[in-house]
């Protein structure tokens, strides 16, 4: 009954994808561990397998009806996928599987990223709850402040090497603010950037955890069929009405995982 609703998940993952450009790969992780039962770490790894093709099957959309912006994804995305191959092929390895704490406390692995996990999805739920409109912030800022976009890509990059989500919730508004893009090219920039660096990413990987492939296809080919049907619907549908919903939802979500993380 679990995988039935994790396989239904799957479409979820590309639909927000395909509506408003990110969101999707913030529920991957969870999908994974709580619906497939796979252990955190290879979840974060098939993870970015999952977004990472998803992404770049929108980005080929994208780039089709001339939305993505070359420059600002090569200037964005440099440094982020960096951040993410260095950090899945050394960071992630090297930290222990138990972290002692003061107070003969003690941290494991498993718990440490899924905490870090669900707080990075109560910050990118806030941000989608009280987010401007794309037509409100896209006038804030005309030209690129470069090292801005490349501070915030290497950072971006870094949180996806550790919790496996794509980002996209950060990486539009930079776009957006810092990069002055127009709000759909912005997320046809963020989709290529997304699957640039998650697919990178997940090569570190390889050779360090048993890959299951026939999870990962099934699990990928539905979001993909998802990010279709979003963006189909992304042109009767307002991503600015959408946000907010979906903000919601990941806020509850997030806190659920918090909770059971912590008890």
């Amino acid at each position: 009954m679990t995988e039935l609703i994790g396989y239904t998940a799957a479409v979820l993952i590309g639909l927000s994808l395909g509506l408003i450009g990110g969101g999707g790969s913030i529920l991957t992780v969870p999908v994974l561990v709580y619906l497939f039962h796979v252990d955190t770490v290879s979840a974060t790894s098939f993870s970015l397998f999952v977004v990472g093709v998803t992404a770049l099957f929108g980005a080929v959309g994208a780039w089709r009806k001339g939305l993505i912006d070359l420059p600002m994804a090569a200037m964005f995305g440099a440094p982020s996928i960096v951040a993410v191959w260095i950090t899945r092929k050394f960071l992630m390895p090297a930290i222990p599987m138990v972290i002692d704490l003061p107070n003969r406390h003690a941290v494991t692995k498993p718990m440490l990223l899924m905490g870090l996990f669900a707080l990075l999805m109560l910050g990118s739920a806030i941000a989608m709850i009280k987010g401007k409109k794309g037509s409100d912030v896209a006038v804030q800022r005309k030209s690129p402040s470069v090292p801005l976009v490349i501070l915030e890509g290497t950072i971006v990059g870094a949180l996806t090497g550790l919790v496996g989500a794509g980002g996209g919730f950060l990486i539009i508004p930079a776009l957006v603010i810092l990069a002055g893009l127009e709000m759909k090219v912005a997320v046809g920039t963020s989709l290529l950037i997304i699957a640039s660096k998650s697919l990178i990413g997940f090569t570190g990987d390889l050779g360090k955890i048993d890959i299951q492939w026939a999870l990962l296809g099934s699990v990928t080919t539905l979001a993909i069929i998802g990010l279709f049907i979003g963006q189909r619907l992304s042109d009767h549908v307002s991503s600015d009405k959408l946000k907010p919903a979906f903000g919601w939802f990941t806020l509850v979500m997030g806190l659920f995982i918090l909770t059971k993380e912590l008890t």
